[in-house]
């Protein structure tokens, strides 16, 4: 587990529900949110395998106490069902690699925006239930003006950026039109154990780990980066803080690093050469690539008491550690979307 402070508020016996649960962050959140004593249903996209994503990962004990329910964000009545008696919904659930909405916009315009819409739909069913909505750095586009904050330009560069656009004003006219208490958190690249596949740092773990070159698209791109731990800490700081409905918050480090510079960072955590090779097959169009991403968190850490305590080298060599210790879960030699 990892180490992810108390939050101030207690979680014993309170009633939660994750969307998107068998998502990354998702799985850490969950874990938390046993730890911290609620009772968590988590929500997961059907399948026929009845394959729960990361969540499998999850020790034992910890996913003995979990309330798995299966079904689909598009389909209203399912997520009325898993709101049933809880107190608060942190929604995670989307479809979020930025290539495959290249290929399948109605896909994810549909489970991004009408998926989002059903959940405030039905959380204004449940007077007082909060709802995390969980926003992303894309909808920012590439950086306009450093750091970014709340007020940076929305530009929707991608279809999933501009799905996320689309779910993030959802959420902020329920709160207008409805009263609904949601708040909208945005974090920016995080990283850590449970990553997929399709996440450049994993990309490059994984290719350093098993080979002598990292294949790479934009070398020059910068982001962001926040691990994963910090990330599940603004989420709960979110959920808790008191008078912040209708608000969003930048859940970045307030940092930037270069693509290139990110990978040579890593080779020297996993100590042997490798050479970085530039394959033009992993660029995005020209007009939708984000060249920079740069959070501005001073809202977050002012109003939410939040800040990021990991720093990079530290949350990169726990990551080596760990994409090291399950290399079977993923396929370096492909290129993930």
């Amino acid at each position: 587990m990892l180490d992810i402070p108390t939050a101030s508020v207690n979680w014993q016996g309170r009633s939660v529900l994750v969307t998107g649960a068998g998502g990354f962050i998702a799985s850490h959140l969950v874990e938390t949110l046993v730890n911290q004593g609620a009772s968590v249903r988590a929500f997961v996209r059907y399948n026929s395998r009845g394959d729960p994503g990361s969540l499998a990962q999850l020790p034992p004990a910890i996913l003995n106490e979990v309330e798995i329910v299966a079904g689909d964000l598009r389909d209203l009545p399912a997520v009325q069902r898993a709101l049933r008696d809880v107190t608060h919904v942190f929604h995670l659930g989307a479809l979020i690699a930025i290539p495959y909405s290249y290929r399948h916009p109605t896909e994810v315009i549909e489970t991004n925006v009408l998926g989002t819409l059903n959940v405030l739909l039905a959380a204004r069913e449940r007077p007082g239930t909060r709802v995390i909505h969980t926003s992303t750095s894309e909808v920012y586009g590439t950086a306009q003006r450093v750091p970014m904050d709340e007020t940076h330009p929305l530009q929707g560069q991608s279809p999933y950026s501009a799905s996320k656009i689309g779910a993030d004003k959802l959420a902020e006219s329920f709160y207008c039109a409805y009263n609904l208490p949601v708040v909208t958190v945005r974090p920016f690249n995080t990283y850590g154990p449970r990553q997929s596949a399709r996440a450049v740092i994993t990309t490059i773990i994984t290719q350093a780990l098993t080979q002598n070159t990292i294949r790479l698209g934009n070398l020059d791109a910068r982001r962001d980066l926040t691990f994963v731990a910090d990330t599940v800490a603004g989420f709960l700081c979110a959920a808790q803080t008191p008078g912040i409905e209708g608000e969003t918050f930048n859940l970045g480090a307030g940092m930037e690093i270069a693509i290139g510079d990110l990978a040579r960072q890593i080779i020297a955590l996993v100590g042997k050469p490798v050479e970085i090779v530039q394959d033009l097959a992993r660029l995005r169009p020209e007009k939708s690539e984000v060249q920079r991403l740069f959070s501005d968190n001073r809202r977050a850490q002012e109003c939410l008491g939040w800040r990021p305590r990991v720093e990079i080298k530290e949350g990169l060599q726990i990551t080596v550690d760990w994409i090291a210790d399950h290399l079977g879960l993923y396929r370096s030699a492909e290129y993930q979307v």
